[in-house]
């Protein structure tokens, strides 16, 4: 069992209901569980590992659910880059934290003005970006610090998919990639069982929030749905520069 103190405990449940919240209704709020898992374990190359596990089990609950909305075709032009990307971040890995976080700020804020800058031109698909801009930045980013929501929520809402849409097929990017980046941190020796300990008495608090996510997502309007996520982003990666 993980050595950790009572608040600690409590915020790591906080931390694994987000993620449940995020998955099923609310994309936008997930980066927020990046610092909160940094203040729970720690140690913030560790914590990339602790939360990788909560991550893929808020991932099954979210694939089950929306799996009749999902859009898989939107995703193989982003496929190549993205492992292009994970592959940048596993051997970026090697480096400090303290100098991968603040990268990975400056990409979403890049995707974020370049949302809306083509949210509000008068010729969108003029200024659309590559997927190669998208996928790399995402798979660098969701390797290094399980930080990739904001870059594919901006991808998502540029394809202007219906909210259940944008959900189920952000959820099934996140299920294989997710997966995938279990050898990388194994490679580098992040896992321990510490670590899995504690991810399996997170599954509850997970389960908690993925069906509050579920009942939130049915009363949202499409607009407030899309504002709500560029304000989620925007706020969130303020963290990473923290």
């Amino acid at each position: 069992m993980p050595h950790l103190e009572p608040w600690q405990w409590a915020l790591g449940a906080l931390c694994a209901f987000n993620v449940g919240l995020a998955k099923t209704g609310m994309p936008g709020l997930g980066i927020l569980v990046v610092p909160m898992i940094v203040l729970t374990v720690g140690d913030a190359r560790a914590a990339a590992a602790w939360l990788l596990p909560i991550l893929c089990t808020a991932d099954i609950f979210a694939v089950v659910y929306w799996r009749r909305h999902a859009a898989i075709h939107r995703l193989w032009s982003l496929a190549p880059w993205a492992l292009a990307g994970m592959a940048a971040g596993a051997a970026a890995l090697a480096l400090e934290e303290r100098i991968l976080r603040p990268v990975v700020g400056a990409i979403v804020l890049v995707m974020l003005a370049a949302y809306l800058v083509r949210r509000y031109s008068k010729n969108p698909s003029a200024i659309t970006p590559h997927p190669a801009l998208y996928g790399v930045s995402a798979g660098f980013a969701t390797t290094v610090a399980n930080a990739a929501g904001p870059v594919m929520n901006l991808y998502l809402l540029s394809k202007r998919l219906p909210k259940e849409e944008f959900i189920a097929t952000g959820a099934w990017f996140f299920f294989v990639i997710n997966l995938a980046k279990i050898p990388i941190y194994a490679w580098h020796g992040l896992f321990s069982r510490q670590s899995l300990a504690f991810d399996l008495l997170m599954v509850p608090a997970v389960f908690a929030g993925a069906i509050g996510g579920r009942r939130i997502v049915q009363h949202i309007s499409p607009q407030m749905f899309e504002w709500l996520v560029v304000a989620l982003t925007a706020l969130s990666t303020w963290f990473l520069f923290r």
